[in-house]
């Protein structure tokens, strides 16, 4: 794993922790509070999903690109397609 990713994941991971601290620390009636954290919570997966749904679709299209620029390559070198 990249250490860009590593950070990325360690401030993701932070911020969850001081999140939660956060509403633990309030004066709130327990199933607020775990209303609260459970909607935070899917809240932050359906982002981080569609975060991870967006970097797929950009390897996909480098990938791709990378493939035709190789067979256009491959043509202006052997001539031939």
């Amino acid at each position: 794993m990249k250490i860009t990713t590593q950070i990325i994941l360690g401030f993701a991971a932070a911020a969850v922790v001081g999140a939660a601290i956060g509403m633990l620390m309030t004066p709130e009636k327990g199933k607020v509070l775990q209303t609260k954290i459970k909607d935070g919570a899917q809240d932050w997966l359906n982002q981080f999903s569609s975060l991870l749904n967006t970097g797929r679709d950009v390897a996909d299209q480098i990938r791709s690109k990378a493939q035709q620029e190789v067979k256009n390559f491959q043509t202006d070198v052997t001539g031939r397609k």
